[in-house]
Protein backbone atom coordinates (compact mmCIF):
# COMPACT_ATOMS: atom_id res chain seq x y z
CA UNK A 1 0.00 0.00 0.00
CA UNK A 2 1.05 3.28 -0.43
CA UNK A 3 0.00 6.94 -1.59
CA UNK A 4 -0.92 8.29 -5.05
CA UNK A 5 2.36 8.99 -6.94
CA UNK A 6 2.13 11.05 -10.38
CA UNK A 7 0.93 8.95 -13.16
CA UNK A 8 2.37 8.80 -16.40
CA UNK A 9 0.66 10.56 -19.13
CA UNK A 10 -0.69 7.75 -21.53
CA UNK A 11 -0.69 4.50 -19.40
CA UNK A 12 -1.67 1.38 -21.48
CA UNK A 13 -4.62 0.80 -19.77
CA UNK A 14 -7.14 2.49 -17.24
CA UNK A 15 -10.17 0.39 -16.40
CA UNK A 16 -13.03 0.06 -14.17
CA UNK A 17 -14.61 -2.94 -12.84
CA UNK A 18 -18.03 -3.17 -10.42
CA UNK A 19 -17.65 -6.36 -8.88
CA UNK A 20 -14.00 -6.77 -6.90
CA UNK A 21 -15.47 -10.15 -5.62
CA UNK A 22 -15.93 -12.04 -8.76
CA UNK A 23 -12.68 -11.66 -10.17
CA UNK A 24 -11.06 -12.48 -6.76
CA UNK A 25 -13.12 -15.80 -7.15
CA UNK A 26 -12.18 -16.19 -11.05
CA UNK A 27 -8.40 -15.94 -10.25
CA UNK A 28 -8.62 -17.95 -6.36
CA UNK A 29 -9.56 -21.00 -8.82
CA UNK A 30 -6.17 -21.03 -10.30
CA UNK A 31 -3.68 -20.22 -7.13
CA UNK A 32 -2.76 -23.72 -5.96
CA UNK A 33 0.10 -22.78 -3.81
CA UNK A 34 1.23 -20.16 -2.33
CA UNK A 35 4.13 -18.77 -3.74
CA UNK A 36 2.89 -18.46 -7.50
CA UNK A 37 3.83 -16.20 -10.00
CA UNK A 38 1.58 -14.98 -13.22
CA UNK A 39 1.76 -13.06 -16.16
CA UNK A 40 -0.41 -10.86 -17.49
CA UNK A 41 -0.92 -10.04 -20.97
CA UNK A 42 -3.18 -7.11 -21.86
CA UNK A 43 -4.82 -6.20 -25.32
CA UNK A 44 -7.90 -4.63 -26.90
CA UNK A 45 -10.24 -7.34 -26.19
CA UNK A 46 -9.20 -7.59 -22.33
CA UNK A 47 -7.20 -9.20 -19.80
CA UNK A 48 -5.51 -12.62 -19.41
CA UNK A 49 -3.86 -14.18 -16.61
CA UNK A 50 -1.51 -17.09 -16.91
CA UNK A 51 0.12 -19.16 -14.24
CA UNK A 52 2.09 -22.71 -14.83
CA UNK A 53 3.75 -25.12 -12.85
CA UNK A 54 6.77 -27.77 -14.23
CA UNK A 55 5.75 -27.60 -17.91
CA UNK A 56 3.00 -29.78 -16.85
CA UNK A 57 -0.24 -27.71 -15.62
CA UNK A 58 -1.54 -24.26 -17.31
CA UNK A 59 -4.59 -22.00 -16.30
CA UNK A 60 -5.60 -18.96 -18.04
CA UNK A 61 -7.80 -16.88 -16.61
CA UNK A 62 -10.03 -14.62 -19.53
CA UNK A 63 -11.62 -10.98 -18.32
CA UNK A 64 -12.84 -10.01 -21.59
CA UNK A 65 -13.24 -6.07 -21.76
CA UNK A 66 -17.20 -6.36 -21.45
CA UNK A 67 -17.21 -7.47 -17.61
CA UNK A 68 -15.55 -3.69 -17.08
CA UNK A 69 -17.62 -0.49 -16.49
CA UNK A 70 -14.78 1.42 -18.54
CA UNK A 71 -12.13 0.02 -20.53
CA UNK A 72 -10.02 2.57 -22.26
CA UNK A 73 -6.79 0.51 -23.71
CA UNK A 74 -4.14 2.27 -25.77
CA UNK A 75 -1.06 0.11 -25.90
CA UNK A 76 0.77 -0.45 -29.38
CA UNK A 77 0.54 -4.37 -28.99
CA UNK A 78 0.29 -6.58 -26.29
CA UNK A 79 2.36 -5.74 -23.02
CA UNK A 80 2.80 -8.41 -20.97
CA UNK A 81 4.49 -8.06 -17.34
CA UNK A 82 4.49 -10.59 -14.38
CA UNK A 83 3.44 -10.28 -11.08
CA UNK A 84 2.91 -12.20 -7.77
CA UNK A 85 -0.62 -13.69 -7.81
CA UNK A 86 -1.23 -13.98 -4.10
CA UNK A 87 -0.19 -10.69 -3.44
CA UNK A 88 -2.84 -9.75 -6.69
CA UNK A 89 -5.15 -11.70 -5.00
CA UNK A 90 -4.73 -10.41 -1.36
CA UNK A 91 -4.64 -6.56 -2.80
CA UNK A 92 -8.15 -7.03 -4.94
CA UNK A 93 -9.23 -8.24 -1.35
CA UNK A 94 -8.80 -4.94 0.20
CA UNK A 95 -11.61 -4.16 -2.31
CA UNK A 96 -13.96 -6.44 -1.47
CA UNK A 97 -15.67 -6.01 2.09
CA UNK A 98 -18.14 -8.97 2.53
CA UNK A 99 -21.45 -8.04 1.62
CA UNK A 100 -20.78 -5.22 -0.58
CA UNK A 101 -18.14 -5.30 -3.21
CA UNK A 102 -16.60 -1.82 -4.14
CA UNK A 103 -16.07 -0.44 -7.48
CA UNK A 104 -12.37 0.20 -8.42
CA UNK A 105 -9.90 1.25 -11.25
CA UNK A 106 -6.80 -0.90 -12.70
CA UNK A 107 -4.37 1.35 -14.17
CA UNK A 108 -0.71 0.43 -16.10
CA UNK A 109 2.03 1.20 -15.71
CA UNK A 110 2.22 3.46 -13.03
CA UNK A 111 5.44 5.72 -13.18
CA UNK A 112 7.80 3.03 -12.11
CA UNK A 113 5.62 0.53 -14.20
CA UNK A 114 3.46 -0.63 -10.94
CA UNK A 115 0.23 -1.97 -11.40
CA UNK A 116 -2.36 0.51 -9.48
CA UNK A 117 -5.58 -0.23 -7.86
CA UNK A 118 -7.68 2.57 -6.56
CA UNK A 119 -11.26 2.63 -5.17
CA UNK A 120 -13.96 5.18 -6.76
CA UNK A 121 -17.32 4.75 -4.99
CA UNK A 122 -16.46 6.85 -2.49
CA UNK A 123 -15.87 10.84 -2.63
CA UNK A 124 -14.97 11.02 1.28
CA UNK A 125 -12.36 8.15 1.27
CA UNK A 126 -9.91 6.07 -1.12
CA UNK A 127 -8.35 3.32 -1.23
CA UNK A 128 -5.08 2.82 -3.00
CA UNK A 129 -2.35 -0.12 -3.67
CA UNK A 130 0.76 -0.40 -6.15
CA UNK A 131 1.63 -3.78 -6.80
CA UNK A 132 5.29 -3.84 -8.25
CA UNK A 133 5.44 -5.99 -11.40
CA UNK A 134 8.79 -7.64 -13.06
CA UNK A 135 9.77 -8.60 -16.79
CA UNK A 136 7.55 -11.82 -17.71
CA UNK A 137 8.54 -15.47 -17.41
CA UNK A 138 8.38 -16.97 -20.75
CA UNK A 139 5.76 -19.66 -21.14
CA UNK A 140 7.89 -22.77 -20.69
CA UNK A 141 5.43 -24.60 -23.32
CA UNK A 142 3.00 -24.25 -26.19
CA UNK A 143 -0.53 -25.14 -24.69
CA UNK A 144 -2.23 -25.29 -28.61
CA UNK A 145 -4.86 -27.50 -27.75
CA UNK A 146 -6.00 -29.37 -30.88
CA UNK A 147 -9.24 -31.82 -31.60
CA UNK A 148 -8.03 -35.79 -30.86
CA UNK A 149 -10.36 -36.12 -34.30
CA UNK A 150 -13.64 -35.20 -36.19
CA UNK A 151 -15.45 -35.69 -33.13
CA UNK A 152 -14.85 -33.83 -29.38
CA UNK A 153 -13.90 -35.95 -26.42
CA UNK A 154 -15.82 -33.99 -23.82
CA UNK A 155 -18.12 -34.28 -21.12
CA UNK A 156 -19.67 -31.68 -19.09
CA UNK A 157 -20.53 -31.96 -15.63
CA UNK A 158 -22.06 -30.01 -12.51
CA UNK A 159 -19.03 -28.26 -10.79
CA UNK A 160 -19.44 -29.29 -7.36
CA UNK A 161 -19.88 -33.02 -8.18
CA UNK A 162 -16.30 -33.39 -10.36
CA UNK A 163 -14.75 -31.28 -7.45
CA UNK A 164 -16.36 -34.16 -4.73
CA UNK A 165 -15.13 -37.11 -7.42
CA UNK A 166 -11.14 -35.94 -7.72
CA UNK A 167 -11.25 -34.86 -3.83
CA UNK A 168 -12.55 -38.74 -3.33
CA UNK A 169 -9.64 -39.72 -6.00
CA UNK A 170 -7.10 -38.61 -3.31
CA UNK A 171 -5.58 -42.67 -3.03
CA UNK A 172 -2.21 -44.70 -2.63
CA UNK A 173 -0.39 -43.68 -6.11
CA UNK A 174 0.30 -40.77 -8.21
CA UNK A 175 -1.84 -41.37 -11.15
CA UNK A 176 -5.70 -41.15 -11.87
CA UNK A 177 -6.79 -42.47 -15.29
CA UNK A 178 -9.33 -40.59 -17.22
CA UNK A 179 -11.27 -43.17 -19.63
CA UNK A 180 -14.52 -42.24 -21.69
CA UNK A 181 -16.40 -44.86 -23.87
CA UNK A 182 -19.72 -44.61 -25.63
CA UNK A 183 -21.29 -47.71 -25.04
CA UNK A 184 -22.38 -47.40 -22.65
CA UNK A 185 -22.04 -43.66 -22.97
CA UNK A 186 -19.50 -43.06 -19.52
CA UNK A 187 -17.31 -41.25 -17.80
CA UNK A 188 -14.90 -43.35 -15.36
CA UNK A 189 -12.07 -41.75 -13.12
CA UNK A 190 -9.54 -44.52 -11.41
CA UNK A 191 -6.78 -44.59 -8.75
CA UNK A 192 -4.23 -47.07 -8.90
CA UNK A 193 -2.30 -48.08 -6.43
CA UNK A 194 -2.11 -49.99 -3.44
CA UNK A 195 -5.69 -49.89 -4.47
CA UNK A 196 -7.88 -49.18 -7.03
CA UNK A 197 -10.61 -46.75 -6.31
CA UNK A 198 -13.52 -45.80 -9.12
CA UNK A 199 -15.71 -43.10 -9.91
CA UNK A 200 -18.06 -43.75 -12.72
CA UNK A 201 -20.50 -40.99 -14.61
CA UNK A 202 -23.10 -43.16 -16.83
CA UNK A 203 -24.97 -40.71 -18.89
CA UNK A 204 -28.27 -42.32 -18.87
CA UNK A 205 -28.15 -42.44 -15.11
CA UNK A 206 -26.65 -38.99 -13.83
CA UNK A 207 -28.43 -37.22 -16.52
CA UNK A 208 -28.55 -34.30 -13.40
CA UNK A 209 -25.07 -34.33 -13.13
CA UNK A 210 -23.23 -35.35 -16.37
CA UNK A 211 -24.54 -32.80 -18.55
CA UNK A 212 -23.74 -33.37 -22.03
CA UNK A 213 -21.29 -35.89 -23.36
CA UNK A 214 -19.63 -36.24 -26.97
CA UNK A 215 -17.57 -39.70 -27.16
CA UNK A 216 -17.46 -41.99 -30.60
CA UNK A 217 -14.25 -44.21 -29.48
CA UNK A 218 -13.09 -45.11 -26.45
CA UNK A 219 -9.62 -43.47 -24.86
CA UNK A 220 -7.98 -43.23 -21.96
CA UNK A 221 -5.22 -41.18 -20.15
CA UNK A 222 -3.19 -40.87 -17.59
CA UNK A 223 -3.08 -37.76 -15.01
CA UNK A 224 -1.20 -37.39 -12.10
CA UNK A 225 -3.18 -36.79 -9.52
CA UNK A 226 -1.68 -33.54 -8.21
CA UNK A 227 -2.39 -31.63 -11.02
CA UNK A 228 -5.51 -32.83 -11.94
CA UNK A 229 -6.41 -31.77 -8.57
CA UNK A 230 -5.65 -28.14 -9.04
CA UNK A 231 -8.73 -27.75 -11.54
CA UNK A 232 -10.94 -28.16 -8.82
CA UNK A 233 -9.53 -27.92 -5.43
CA UNK A 234 -9.31 -23.82 -5.09
CA UNK A 235 -12.78 -23.48 -6.75
CA UNK A 236 -14.91 -20.93 -4.09
CA UNK A 237 -17.87 -22.58 -2.78
CA UNK A 238 -19.32 -19.44 -3.95
CA UNK A 239 -18.65 -20.70 -7.51
CA UNK A 240 -19.68 -24.28 -6.46
CA UNK A 241 -23.13 -22.94 -5.52
CA UNK A 242 -23.68 -21.53 -8.32
CA UNK A 243 -23.81 -25.14 -9.51
CA UNK A 244 -22.36 -24.29 -12.81
CA UNK A 245 -21.30 -26.69 -15.49
CA UNK A 246 -17.35 -27.76 -16.02
CA UNK A 247 -16.37 -28.65 -19.61
CA UNK A 248 -13.81 -31.41 -20.02
CA UNK A 249 -12.10 -32.15 -23.35
CA UNK A 250 -9.69 -34.34 -23.97
CA UNK A 251 -7.58 -33.27 -27.08
CA UNK A 252 -4.89 -34.56 -29.39
CA UNK A 253 -1.78 -36.59 -27.33
CA UNK A 254 -4.03 -36.82 -24.50
CA UNK A 255 -3.90 -32.76 -23.45
CA UNK A 256 -6.57 -32.21 -21.04
CA UNK A 257 -8.57 -29.10 -20.88
CA UNK A 258 -10.89 -28.38 -17.97
CA UNK A 259 -13.18 -25.60 -18.50
CA UNK A 260 -14.96 -23.08 -15.85
CA UNK A 261 -17.23 -20.33 -15.52
CA UNK A 262 -17.47 -18.01 -12.65
CA UNK A 263 -19.77 -14.44 -12.55
CA UNK A 264 -18.54 -11.46 -12.38
CA UNK A 265 -22.35 -9.59 -12.60
CA UNK A 266 -22.51 -7.46 -9.65
CA UNK A 267 -24.33 -9.17 -6.14
CA UNK A 268 -27.88 -8.90 -5.17
CA UNK A 269 -28.36 -5.90 -7.83
CA UNK A 270 -30.34 -6.42 -11.13
CA UNK A 271 -28.33 -6.33 -13.69
CA UNK A 272 -28.93 -5.81 -17.91
CA UNK A 273 -27.26 -8.84 -18.69
CA UNK A 274 -28.82 -10.93 -16.69
CA UNK A 275 -32.76 -12.06 -17.76
CA UNK A 276 -35.46 -13.75 -15.30
CA UNK A 277 -34.35 -16.83 -15.45
CA UNK A 278 -30.79 -16.08 -13.90
CA UNK A 279 -29.28 -16.71 -17.28
CA UNK A 280 -25.88 -13.96 -17.47
CA UNK A 281 -24.46 -12.88 -21.22
CA UNK A 282 -21.07 -14.23 -21.87
CA UNK A 283 -20.51 -10.36 -20.87
CA UNK A 284 -20.59 -11.16 -17.43
CA UNK A 285 -18.70 -14.36 -16.91
CA UNK A 286 -14.74 -15.04 -16.51
CA UNK A 287 -13.52 -17.59 -18.19
CA UNK A 288 -10.87 -20.02 -16.57
CA UNK A 289 -9.75 -23.12 -18.56
CA UNK A 290 -6.20 -24.93 -17.40
CA UNK A 291 -4.17 -27.50 -19.42
CA UNK A 292 -2.97 -30.69 -18.29
CA UNK A 293 -0.32 -32.92 -19.89
CA UNK A 294 -0.67 -36.56 -20.16
CA UNK A 295 1.80 -38.98 -18.72
CA UNK A 296 2.61 -40.58 -21.50
CA UNK A 297 3.95 -44.11 -21.85
CA UNK A 298 3.18 -46.49 -24.80
CA UNK A 299 0.07 -47.67 -24.03
CA UNK A 300 -1.07 -44.18 -24.25
CA UNK A 301 0.34 -43.66 -27.25
CA UNK A 302 -1.40 -47.05 -28.70
CA UNK A 303 -4.75 -45.32 -27.41
CA UNK A 304 -4.41 -42.00 -29.04
CA UNK A 305 -5.11 -43.14 -32.71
Amino acid sequence: MSSSGIEPESPDLVCQLDNVQGVVDALTSVRWKKQQHAVLELSEHGIVLIVEETACLQAKVYLQRELFVKYEYSAEGRPRFGVSLGLFVDCLNTFSVQGHSSAIEIRYPGPDMQLLLKSVESSDSCTYAEIRTRIPDTISWDYNFEPAGSTPLSFTVKSAALKEAIDDLEWPGSSIYLILQPSPPSVTFRGEGHGDLQIDFMCHANTDLLVAFHCDRQVSHRYKYKFLRATTSNIPSSVIRDNRGSKLTIGRGGMLKVQHLVSVAKPAIPHPHVDSSGYQQPSRIAYIEFFVKPEVDDADNANDT
